[in-house]
């Protein structure tokens, strides 16, 4: 008889040269983005937590030799003071407004340029160019041009029917905010909508018109329900903006007549009380609702990927 004998099995060394390669050419395709992380977190992550070792403090910019460790009582001050409180509720209800609003006239917009007529791309040009506006000069203009009491647009043509002649902003203060962020914002609403629509399976909308389904019933039962991730993303990234925003506030009414919202409040802490500890815990609070209102929005944003991925 012959005895066979096995030869136990040695790792190739190839394979054993290849891992290191791996990672090297991993590391390698990484590295080009390592400066641009770097930059982020200095210029970002680090200001954010100074401040948030600032918002424990009792400081004061005046009085810099004073300051000491108070713990939660900055966080527990904007929670309680009366016209911080005031400045938080002013936050939603702008927010809310001017969301509601921007969906509303995005998605009529959306549907009237969903349509093919002659010049659409023309009109769309047109209906975009709000957005591309920067946020203190859109300010200025709603102030100055159709605001103003003596020469404005809006006075001018009251004027022009006999109408009264009133002081907008002083009349209607939160309302004259709001109306320059929703001409502002109602463009972006309405590209993202029109890009819903667009999506749309043209195909089952045929079919259903020629079961005798009318337009509104088309509307109701099948591009609504379509829509319904598209309002949610339009509704999350609006009030992300909004939460912070600061330019119309400070131009229009600089704050008064009960239009100071919370970033405009942590502009006068910080800049004319120089209470930099409050200021910083006001602003530690307006970070937290915004990452709030951001994980929602990256959540119908993945959702959004995964219908179209599975439709592909």
């Amino acid at each position: 008889m012959t005895a066979t004998t096995t030869a136990p099995l040695a790792t190739s060394p190839t394979r054993t040269a290849r891992q290191p390669s791996d990672r090297l050419r991993a590391w390698a395709t990484r590295a080009p983005l390592l400066p641009a992380l770097i930059f982020m977190i200095v210029v970002t992550q680090l200001p954010f937590v100074a401040t948030l070792v600032i918002s424990f403090f009792d400081w004061n910019a005046l009085y810099p030799k004073a300051r000491h460790f108070t713990g939660l009582d900055n966080y527990h001050q904007v929670l309680t003071d009366a016209d911080l409180r005031h400045s938080v509720w002013t936050t939603i209800l702008l927010t809310v407004a001017v969301v509601l609003a921007s969906l509303i006239f995005g998605l009529l917009l959306a549907l009237l340029l969903d349509r093919k007529f002659k010049g659409r791309g023309f009109v769309r040009t047109l209906l975009i160019a709000p957005f591309l506006v920067v946020p203190v000069a859109a300010a200025l203009l709603w102030k100055h041009v159709l605001y103003n009491p003596e020469y404005g647009l809006f006075n001018g043509l009251l004027h022009y029917v006999g109408g009264p002649q009133p002081d907008w902003i002083s009349n209607t203060p939160l309302l004259a905010v709001e109306a320059s962020l929703v001409w502002q914002w109602t463009p972006f609403m309405m590209l993202i909508l029109l890009a819903g629509l667009q999506s749309r399976d043209h195909q089952q909308i045929e079919a259903a018109k020629v079961d005798g389904a009318s337009d509104w019933q088309v509307f109701r039962y099948l591009t609504l329900p379509h829509l319904r991730r598209y309002l949610e993303l339009g509704a999350l990234l609006g009030s992300i903006y909004i939460v912070q925003n600061f330019d119309a506030v400070f131009t229009i009414t600089s704050g008064g007549l009960g239009t100071a919202n919370l970033p405009y409040t942590v502009y006068q802490s910080f800049y004319q009380a120089h209470e930099n500890g409050l200021a910083s815990a006001a602003g530690v609070l307006v970070v937290i609702g915004s990452i709030i209102i951001a994980t929602f929005a990256l959540r119908v944003v993945s959702s959004l990927f995964r219908e179209e991925a599975s439709r592909a």
